[in-house]
């Protein structure tokens, strides 16, 4: 079978998009099939490309067995509503236009986040005569009304209406969490059209190791407790809250004990720099992206991992991945997201959860577990034996399974 998939963010950029598509395709080829990726340059998230690569009509390489076609897009910074949406329409024609010298295809995959990729996919199966399938990622446009990053109500009913349009149309919907599909039934989608395969972890790359000597001594985080946030720094993070555990923490007996860090890129970075240079942060260290073959490295250097969105009902919907990689390296959890990430959160017993966007509430939660080894210790080591259920392999092959059915035919 070839399976043509338009995505994009593709390897070698590290956000949840990129690798939830690599290692699921990989799997695919692997079980004998061929995929072929239409992508765009890597410049994912400072609209910088990377070093190695242009950004030109047609380029094309082979990464372990998948064939990888990237093609001209206009490239930004994932900041500015306008400017991303040029550049997601760009792609959207220039993956279409190349999808067309693509032969033999069998089924066409497109993914979101945003969903102007999709629409390529559809396009696509209409000129080829070939079914498709929407892997859904996140509910947008939804999110974009809920970080408030456009105002203009009239456009945004227009793109839902179009998201529904996608959904009716589609012949397989994959979505990422069990919310994301009663979403879907509610507004009149089928339910036996929608299939469901979270997210998860490659356990051959994440796993329990010890804090990275070199980089301990490098950002003097010896005799630390060190709380991180490793992703994306944009509006929907609403990071602010971290800033202000960190100030406040500094009032708490061996308040000097604590660092944080936060790792990444994204549209709200400079403005939590300023923040943290007015307030005087000197427990917050800022630190760039780093590629995926390191990133194991900065993950050691966390005892405990903080993962959180703003307080929005959509983000009860959505589930973090990097919530996998820490079960997956044995990093207990303080876990400022509410809904269906907190049910496993519980059930798992892999972290404590807080209140998104109440610092305070954070700052206890951090507190109870630096102070408390036995709990500490418990759920830590629940984090590798969770991880398990959420083997990306798997998952991957659980997805494949939703394809190849609706391609009409295993082989």
């Amino acid at each position: 079978m070839h399976i043509l998939f338009l995505t994009d963010n593709f390897p070698p950029e590290t956000n949840a998009p990129a690798s939830r598509t690599f290692e699921h395709t990989r799997e695919w080829v692997l079980a004998g099939h061929r995929v072929t990726i239409i992508t765009c340059a890597p410049n994912f998230p400072r609209g910088e490309v990377f070093l190695g690569y242009r950004n030109r009509l047609w380029q094309a390489e082979m990464i372990d067995g998948i064939h990888v076609i990237r093609v001209w897009s206009y490239i930004t910074a994932n900041q500015g509503f306008l400017k991303r949406t040029l550049d997601y329409l760009s792609y959207m024609f220039s993956g279409f236009l190349a999808s067309l010298f693509v032969r033999k295809v069998d089924v066409v995959i497109g993914t979101s986040p945003q969903f102007f990729a999709v629409c390529a996919a559809y396009a696509t199966s209409c000129f080829k005569c070939v079914p498709w399938v929407f892997e859904l990622r996140d509910m947008w446009p939804k999110s974009i009304r809920a970080v408030g990053a456009m105002d203009n109500s009239k456009m945004l009913d227009r793109l839902e209406s179009l998201e529904l349009f996608l959904y009716r149309k589609v012949d397989r919907i994959v979505a990422v969490t069990e919310s994301f599909k009663r979403n879907l039934i509610v507004r009149g989608i089928a339910a036996n059209k929608i299939s469901v395969v979270t997210n998860g972890v490659d356990l051959s790359n994440f796993s329990p190791r010890d804090k990275d000597a070199e980089l301990m001594a490098h950002y003097g985080l010896r005799n630390k407790f060190v709380a991180g946030y490793i992703g994306t720094h944009g509006m929907a993070h609403s990071l602010e809250t971290i800033l202000d555990a960190a100030d406040r923490v500094r009032l708490s007996p061996n308040g000097d004990r604590f660092q944080f860090i936060l790792i990444g890129e994204g549209a709200n970075k400079a403005v939590l720099k300023q923040r943290a240079a007015e307030l005087g942060l000197n427990n917050v260290l800022f630190i760039d992206p780093v590629s995926k073959q390191e990133i194991t490295r900065y993950w050691s250097l966390l005892d405990v991992a903080i993962i959180h969105l703003k307080k929005t009902e959509l983000f009860t919907t959505v589930i973090p991945s990097k919530l996998f990689e820490c079960m997956a390296m044995a990093i207990p959890v303080l876990h400022g997201v509410r809904g269906e990430s907190a049910e496993i959160v519980e059930r798992e017993d892999v972290g404590l959860l807080f209140e998104p966007e109440n610092a305070n509430a954070l700052l206890e939660s951090l507190l109870q577990l630096a102070g408390d080894i036995p709990l500490y210790d418990r759920i830590k080591a629940n984090g590798p034996l969770a991880a398990k259920k959420f083997d990306r392999k798997e998952l991957a092959l659980k997805m494949l399974e939703v394809v190849e059915k609706v391609a009409g035919s295993v082989r």
